[in-house]
C-alpha cells in the first residue's frame, strides 16, 4: 500500500492513500471530498464539532444511516465456520490465497453499501496483521464518498486469564493485565490510570479507536456473570476507577486531551447493569429483569454520574454510552417495562435529561432483532418490544436519544425507522434528529484524528504492542492484584522445593452461548511454568507441598430447559435454595404466559465444577499433614465455608497469569490486594440479600477469625491496614452510603 505522508509543522500528520493534499499556506490538508478546495470538515484547525456539524450537514440520508450502525463481530482473518463467517471472493480464507489482512466479501459490502463506519474487531491474528487490516479498511473507505475513516472498536482484550464469563476479543500478542475486579483489588486509581494508558497505545497501533469499556457497573449482585469484569461492590471505588480508566484511554500523552493517541471509551451498562435478578444475566431472556428491592438504584449511576461523567482530565467526559439488555423493572414512573435502550425515561430523561450527557449512546449488541421462540437462548434482546416491527424497534431507540444500533450491519431498518418518522414527525424534524446523532458519532472520530491519518506502520505496531515495558508493568498488576485469604505460616514457600499439583475435572456445562461443553479433564499447571520456581512431585508423598489450582462454582446461569428456574449457587455442593425469595420481583414475557413466576424457591442448583471441591479435601487427606495451598480463579465471590478448613493458606486469582502466582508463593513478590467484594459466609445470605444494595452480605468468618470482607487481605505479616479499603468507609458506615 503507498501512503503518503505530509508533516505539519505543528499540527498533525496527513496520511494518504487515494485522497488528494492540499497545501495552503504553507499546511497540508485531506481533501477527502474531492472538490479541489478545503472544507471545514477537512480543516483540521478547526473544532471537532464544528467539523462534525458541517460533515453532517452534507451527508445523505443513507450515509447517515451508516454512521448509526455498528458491525457484528469482524474475525481478522475471517472465519470459513462458525458464528463469524468471511469469505474473500466467495472462498474460505483457506482456499482463496488471500492474506490475513485482506477485507472479506462482507466486510467491503457493508463499508460500501451499508456506509458502515464503526466496526467491531473481535478475532485479531497478531498486531501486524491487526494494522495491516486497519489499513486496508481506511484506504478503502478514503475511496468512497467524503472518505469518512472508519473507526474501530474492540472489547477488553488485554486480560491475563482466559477464564470469563461474557465474549471476550482475541488478545493477539498484546500485554497482558488482571481482570477488572483485579485492577480494584489494588485499590489504587493511579494503577488503573496506568493501565488504560498503556493498553491505549496498543489498541492505536492495532488500528482500535474505541474501547467498550470501562464496565461501571456495581458488582452488588455476587451470583451475575460479567462481575468480574466490574471494579467491585463499592460504588466510590467503581466511579474512581471508571474515571481513572477514562482518563487513562482518552488522554492523548502529548497534549492531555484529545489527539492522535487517544482511544474513546465507551462507559457501560448505564443505569447499572449489576443488580440482575437472582444473578441471572440479561444475554439471555431467562435473566432479562434488573431489579431494586433495596432502594439503591442511585449507587449504581454514581460511577457514571462522579466518575465516568466527571473526568479529571481535559476530555471531560466518556466519548460514549452504553445501555444494558436488562429491562430495570420498576425505575420507568409510566411504567413501561421495556429495555433500557427501549425507555424514553432511561435513556431521554436521565441519561440526557437529568445527567446531561451529550455524548454517544450506542445500544448493546442485537437489542433490535425479532426474538427467539425459546426463553432459554442467545437471541435478539428486544425486551419489552416484541411486538413492534424491527424498523419499529429502531425509531423507538432513536426518538429516545440513542445513536447507534450494535451488531447491525444492515442500513435497511434504519432507513425504514426514517421513513416512519417522517410521516410521524416530518421529514425536517427526522432528518435534524439523524443529523445530531451524526455529529456526536463524527466527533470521536475527529477528536481522535482519524481524518488526518489514520495509517500505521505494522513493523512498529508489531515492535509496540506486547513490548517489554508494557508485559513488565502488566505483570506488576497482576501481582498487586493477588489476594491472600489465608496463610498458616506457610507461604512463602523458599527455596527449590518439590510441589504436587493435582489435575482438576470439570463436568458437563453450558457455554456463553449456551452451548453444551463436554466434561473435560484439565493439567494442574502448566509444568514448565511451575518448573521455574520449584520442581514438580509426582505424588503427594514424595512431595514437599501441594498447590491446587480451582475455580469458583460454574453454574448454568440459574435456567435449563428442563428444570426451569433454578438458583444460582456459589458453592461447590449442590444447594437447595431453601431462604430464597418465594416469588419472584419481575415477571412478565410473551414466551412465559401460563406461568410467569421466575420464582424457585425449594429447587436445587448445581455446580459443574463440583469435583474442584473434592480435589481440595482428597489432596489435604493425601498429604498427611503437609501445607496445602489453594489457588482460587474467582470469577464469583464464592462460599469458601466448605473448603477454607482444609487449607493451610488460600489465594485469589482475579485473572493472572500463572507466573504471577508463583511469584507470590515463591517469595518473590509479597501479596498486597484487597477484596474489592465480600465472599458470603453462606448461600442463605446471598438469597437474602437486595441484588442492589452493595456490601449487604454477611462476610464469611475462617478459622484463623478473619472476615473475609470488603477491603480484607493479608501480607506476609498479617491483615493489610494501610488506609486504602478505609478511604471507602468502614463497615459499620456503609449504610449511609447507600
Amino acid at each position: 500500500m503507498n501512503i503518503t505522508y505530509k508533516h505539519n509543522p505543528g499540527g498533525p500528520v496527513i496520511g494518504a492513500v487515494s485522497a488528494p493534499v492540499l497545501e495552503i499556506d504553507g499546511l497540508y490538508f485531506k481533501d477527502l471530498a474531492r472538490a479541489g478546495v478545503l472544507l471545514p470538515y477537512e480543516d483540521w484547525r478547526l473544532p471537532a464539532q464544528e467539523r462534525a456539524r458541517d460533515l453532517a450537514a452534507r451527508l445523505s440520508v443513507e450515509e447517515m444511516a451508516g454512521l448509526m450502525l455498528y458491525s457484528r463481530h469482524q474475525m481478522v482473518p475471517g472465519r470459513s465456520r462458525g458464528p463469524f463467517i468471511g469469505t474473500y471472493g466467495g472462498k474460505t480464507f483457506e482456499e482463496s490465497g488471500a492474506a490475513p489482512s485482506d477485507l472479506t466479501d462482507q466486510q467491503k459490502q457493508f463499508l460500501k453499501d451499508d456506509h458502515v463506519r464503526h466496526v467491531l474487531a473481535a478475532g485479531l491474528k497478531d498486531a501486524h496483521t491487526a494494522a495491516g487490516w486497519s489499513n486496508e479498511l481506511q484506504a478503502f473507505a478514503e475511496a468512497l464518498p467524503y472518505g469518512i475513516p472508519v473507526n474501530i472498536s474492540t472489547d477488553p482484550r488485554h486480560g491475563a486469564s482466559a477464564a470469563g464469563a461474557e465474549y471476550k476479543s482475541g488478545g493477539g500478542q498484546t500485554s497482558k493485565w488482571p481482570e477488572g475486579l483485579g485492577i480494584a483489588a489494588s485499590f489504587d486509581p493511579a494503577l488503573c490510570e496506568q493501565y488504560a494508558r498503556m493498553i491505549s497505545r496498543e489498541y492505536r497501533a492495532m488500528g482500535l479507536t474505541t474501547a467498550l469499556s470501562p464496565q461501571v457497573d456495581v458488582g452488588s449482585e455476587p451470583r451475575w456473570m460479567r462481575i468480574g469484569d466490574t471494579f467491585g461492590a463499592h460504588p466510590d471505588l467503581v466511579a474512581d476507577m471508571g474515571r481513572a480508566y477514562c482518563d487513562g484511554l482518552q488522554s492523548d500523552e502529548s497534549s492531555g486531551g484529545w489527539g492522535p493517541g487517544s482511544v474513546a471509551a465507551m462507559a457501560k451498562h448505564w443505569p447499572g447493569g449489576g443488580p440482575c435478578e437472582a444473578g441471572r444475566d440479561a444475554h439471555y431472556p431467562f435473566g432479562k429483569f434488573a431489579v431494586h428491592p433495596g432502594g439503591c438504584a442511585q449507587a449504581h449511576l454514581k460511577p457514571f454520574l462522579q466518575g465516568a461523567f466527571d473526568l479529571r482530565g481535559k476530555t471531560e467526559k466518556a466519548a460514549a454510552v452504553m445501555p444494558y439488555y436488562t429491562v430495570t423493572w420498576g425505575m420507568d414512573p409510566a411504567g413501561g417495562q421495556v429495555g433500557n435502550s427501549f425507555s424514553r425515561h432511561i435513556i431521554g430523561g436521565m441519561l440526557r435529561g437529568q445527567a446531561g450527557y451529550d455524548g454517544v449512546v450506542c445500544t448493546d449488541w442485537v437489542i433490535t432483532d425479532d426474538p427467539d421462540p425459546e426463553v432459554d437462548s442467545f437471541s435478539s434482546r428486544c425486551y419489552g418490544v416484541e411486538e413492534l416491527s424491527v424498523a419499529e424497534r429502531h425509531l423507538l431507540a432513536i426518538e429516545n436519544g440513542v445513536d447507534q444500533f450494535g451488531g447491525n450491519n444492515d442500513i435497511r431498518p434504519v432507513l425504514k425507522a426514517y421513513e416512519i418518522g417522517c410521516a410521524r414527525h416530518g421529514e425536517r424534524a427526522m432528518r435534524a434528529r439523524f443529523e445530531e446523532s451524526a455529529v456526536r458519532l463524527l466527533i470521536n472520530s475527529f477528536n481522535c484524528g482519524l481524518f488526518e491519518n489514520p495509517y500505521l506502520d505494522p513493523g512498529e505496531s508489531t515492535r509496540l504492542v506486547g513490548c517489554q515495558a508494557h508485559c513488565e508493568a502488566g505483570m506488576e498488576a497482576q501481582l498487586r492484584s493477588i489476594v491472600m485469604l489465608k496463610n498458616c505460616g506457610v507461604l512463602p514457600v523458599a527455596g527449590r522445593r518439590k510441589v504436587y499439583i493435582p489435575d482438576r475435572t470439570i463436568g458437563e456445562r453450558v457455554g456463553f452461548f449456551r452451548e453444551t461443553i463436554p466434561a473435560c479433564s484439565l493439567p494442574g499447571a502448566d509444568a514448565r511454568v511451575v518448573g521455574k520456581f520449584f520442581d514438580r512431585a509426582d505424588s503427594p508423598q514424595e512431595a514437599d507441598f501441594a498447590i491446587v489450582f480451582i475455580e469458583s462454582p460454574i453454574t448454568d446461569g440459574g435456567y435449563s430447559a428442563k428444570e426451569g428456574y433454578h438458583p444460582i449457587p456459589l458453592q461447590y455442593r449442590p444447594y437447595t435454595a431453601h431462604a430464597a425469595r418465594a416469588h419472584s420481583i419481575a415477571q412478565g414475557d410473551f414466551r412465559e404466559r401460563e406461568n410467569p413466576d421466575r420464582g424457585y424457591r425449594g429447587k436445587r442448583g448445581t455446580a459443574a465444577n463440583e469435583r474442584d471441591l473434592d480435589l481440595v479435601l482428597e489432596t489435604r487427606k493425601a498429604m498427611g499433614g503437609k501445607p496445602v495451598i489453594a489457588v482460587i480463579r474467582m470469577n464469583n465471590p464464592c462460599v469458601l465455608a466448605e473448603l477454607e478448613p482444609s487449607c493451610d493458606a488460600i489465594l485469589v486469582d482475579f485473572g493472572v497469569q500463572l507466573e504471577a502466582m508463583l511469584r507470590i508463593i515463591s517469595g518473590s513478590a509479597e501479596p498486597s490486594g484487597l477484596l474489592p467484594v465480600q465472599l458470603p459466609a453462606d448461600m442463605e445470605t446471598v438469597e437474602r440479600h437486595c441484588e442492589d444494595r452493595p456490601l449487604d452480605l454477611q462476610p464469611y468468618v475462617d478459622s484463623c477469625n478473619h472476615a473475609y470482607d470488603f477491603g480484607f487481605g493479608l501480607c506476609w505479616s498479617g491483615p493489610i491496614c494501610d488506609g486504602r479499603a478505609q478511604r471507602y468507609a468502614a463497615p459499620e458506615k456503609r449504610k449511609e452510603l447507600f
